[in-house]
């Protein structure tokens, strides 16, 4: 059962204000932690600190079994087998290291094709721009329709023989909207290229699976999913796992070193040189064990309901233009909108006064908001401790500002 009540009280953020109620609607940019994550973490830190891979002792072995555990638990969460997921520092390590992957490792040429969409946030777009420069590779773009959807009709003419590279968003930061991936993961695999997914607004929210998304490489944050910052998730199927180079070098990545060369261990080991950030691999795991208690179908449908009731006050607003996915069974609980009259970030900041947390601005994805014929947008995004009465307080704060400003 969903119980409410005890999911907040499992997140210290609110009890930590006695003065006021925190109405937290900017988990986008990053969602608030539970005890339990931060306990695991705690116990690393306090009863057995120490490296991993590198000791014979008991602490040491401790680390190292728990360290591999949370990669074991990270990969069953999203369908993955064990060796083909890859701690990184986040989403934006996790694209930029795969770009430097693909820079030394794949036979690209002058001329070839990196597809993505016009959603996408910027840590998938830039690293894929510059791979695109430094490479001279077209960089042509899967655009949106009248209702910011993607045009699913352009793909199959975007994509030639010459497509070498498809970078997606599971779902947008900016409106929620959920991607048909697997449908464009067809028409990629008929012209043999790669398929990147951008899971990070999507994980915690919805059931992923790298299997039912048929990519190659998928990567998404800790800290969008309950879990620490400075933590993320890559995975990189087996077999291109083996043929992509490191793109970071250093210790615990080699099988011998002479003075000129060196020889590299396996996929994942051969992408995590140097110490790695344990205690937020152990805090991302335990994060997925929390989501998968509460059950992700049951978080799935709290937020479409506060989504749905969420779009509809808002449109009960008059001035308020909203930017979201309508179909709230398509939206991981992102709703944007604009207040006519007041800039976003004059609207965020008079929220804010009434301990309303939203995010206002381009939210790292401007080509995608310039195509919304707007400079930025507030953002209020869902999840799963959030209730009917911080949506409330969201609408009339909102109300508030509105009338402020038209001083």
């Amino acid at each position: 059962m969903f119980d409410i009540k005890k999911i907040k009280a499992d997140f210290p953020i609110f009890k930590a204000s006695k003065e006021a109620t925190l109405h937290y609607l900017d988990s986008a940019a990053s969602s608030q932690t539970p005890e339990c994550v931060i306990s695991a973490m705690d116990e690393y830190y306090r009863n057995f600190r120490s490296n991993v891979h590198r000791g014979a002792y008991a602490l040491s072995e401790k680390a190292s079994e728990s360290y591999e555990g949370a990669r074991a638990t990270v990969a069953g969460f999203v369908g993955a087998n064990q060796n083909e997921i890859v701690f990184t520092a986040g989403a934006t390590a996790s694209v930029n290291m795969l770009a430097y992957s693909f820079e030394q490792s794949l036979d690209l040429k002058e001329g070839d094709e990196i597809v993505v969409s016009i959603m996408e946030h910027h840590a998938m777009l830039l690293p894929l721009q510059e791979l695109a420069r430094r490479k001279k590779l077209n960089l042509k773009y899967i655009n949106v329709d009248e209702n910011y959807r993607l045009d699913y009709k352009s793909v199959e003419s975007l994509i030639t023989e010459r497509t070498k590279i498809v970078g997606i968003t599971l779902a947008s930061n900016v409106t929620g909207a959920i991607n048909d991936v697997s449908y464009i993961s067809q028409i990629v695999r008929k012209m043999g290229a790669l398929v990147v997914v951008d899971a990070t607004a999507a994980m915690g929210h919805i059931p992923v699976s790298v299997k039912e998304l048929d990519c190659d490489a998928m990567f998404f944050s800790g800290h969008k999913m309950c879990g620490p910052t400075g933590i993320g998730a890559l995975y990189i199927n087996g077999e291109l796992g083996e043929k992509l180079n490191p793109s970071f070098f250093g210790g615990g990545i080699v099988t011998d070193v002479d003075l000129e060369k060196a020889e590299f261990v396996s996929a994942p080991e051969k992408f995590e040189a140097g110490t790695p950030n344990i205690s937020g691999a152990i805090g991302i795991a335990e994060a997925v064990k929390y989501l998968t208690e509460v059950g992700l179908e049951n978080i799935k449908k709290h937020t479409e309901e506060l989504t749905s009731y969420t779009i509809e006050k808002l449109k009960e607003i008059d001035g308020v233009k909203i930017f979201a996915e309508q179909d709230v069974e398509k939206n991981v609980g992102i709703v944007s909108f604009t207040v006519e009259g007041a800039h976003p970030h004059d609207v965020i900041e008079f929220l804010g006064r009434d301990n309303v947390a939203v995010r206002g601005g381009h939210h790292c994805a401007l080509p995608f908001v310039k195509t919304l014929g707007v400079p930025a947008t507030v953002r209020a995004s869902i999840y799963l401790y959030n209730t009917k009465e911080d949506i409330d307080a969201l609408v009339s704060s909102v109300k508030k500002a509105q009338e402020f400003f038209k001083k």
